[in-house]
């Protein structure tokens, strides 16, 4: 599914302009499900934390069983020789997977002796300044690990994600604040997140249940840096309901402000825009590769 009509994609050893095919109809990862994927971005020549979302593609392909075939260090070169096909000031989402072709003799457990890999390179602008995004409930929740491959960012988790954003849409939500296993709040659909109380900053303490991402912990690194205190704690949904300010945090768009949660609604506040400010004061700073 392309987002965009400007893509690049490295595939047997080469970058093609285009979305090019890559999979075969009886590849394993085809009908079983086993892909995994990570995502990070390119903004005006800055590539924040590229080193860490390559690390992670390869830790969440060990997790779902398929063997890892990119050092992190060559998946780095490779994405920067991709760059080099877009504008300086073009924003990139970077996306490295993986996925098994074969099976053993059940066909249900993936084999090491061949591995798919691609890199797809695609032009994606962040979200305006401005935008912001509600929250609703829904009945779906985050798997465990004795459920799912939760310490994986892998594609057969997503179509859980896909339920509950269907259903908040469907009551004129942007997306869902979720519960783990214990109904205490775990992320949102598609990112991390964070509360604001009285001036200290919350995030959901990391349970298992969800992965506790990059750019989460780039944010907390900050506001510590900063002097502001972050717990990562057991949150429950009337915490939210009682904060002050309410923020994603994700790859895509990096920092997302939430405007309401059901029908408690909330300013786009000072820390939350502080937040914003200090990570991309960070990555103009930090070494880019």
């Amino acid at each position: 599914m392309a987002l965009s009509k400007t893509i690049w994609t490295y595939f047997k050893g080469a970058w093609h302009a285009g979305d090019v095919p890559i999979m075969r109809a009886a590849d394993h990862g085809s009908w079983l499900g086993t892909t995994v994927f990570d995502g990070a971005r390119c903004i005006n020549g800055l590539t924040p934390d590229l080193d860490l979302h390559c690390a992670r593609v390869n830790a969440s392909a060990e997790a779902l069983m398929i063997a890892p075939t990119v050092s992190t260090r060559d998946l780095i070169a490779i994405t920067l020789e991709g760059l080099a096909n877009f504008p300086k000031d073009a924003a990139v989402y970077i996306r490295p997977m993986y996925w098994a072709i074969h099976g053993d003799h059940t066909a249900i457990v993936p084999t090491p002796d061949e591995t798919g890999f691609a890199i797809c390179l695609e032009e994606i602008p962040l979200a305006p300044q401005t935008a912001t995004t509600t929250l609703g409930l829904t009945r779906f929740r985050r798997p465990v690990m004795e459920d799912a491959v939760v310490n994986a960012k892998a594609g057969c988790l997503y179509p859980n994600n896909a339920r509950m954003l269907t259903e908040v849409r469907a009551r004129g939500f942007g997306n869902a604040l979720v519960a783990d296993a214990m109904g205490n709040v775990a992320e949102t659909a598609t990112a991390n997140v964070f509360m604001v109380k009285d001036g200290d900053v919350f995030t959901p303490i990391a349970n298992g249940t969800f992965l506790a991402g990059i750019t989460r912990a780039r944010h907390i690194a900050n506001l510590r840096a900063n002097g502001t205190t972050v717990h990562e704690s057991v949150l429950t949904f009337d915490d939210f309901r009682s904060a002050d300010e309410v923020f994603m945090s994700g790859n895509m768009s990096k920092v997302t402000p939430v405007s309401a949660f059901e029908d408690r609604q909330y300013q786009v506040g000072p820390i939350t825009r502080q937040v914003r400010e200090m990570y991309w004061d960070w990555a103009a700073s930090a070494h880019t590769f």
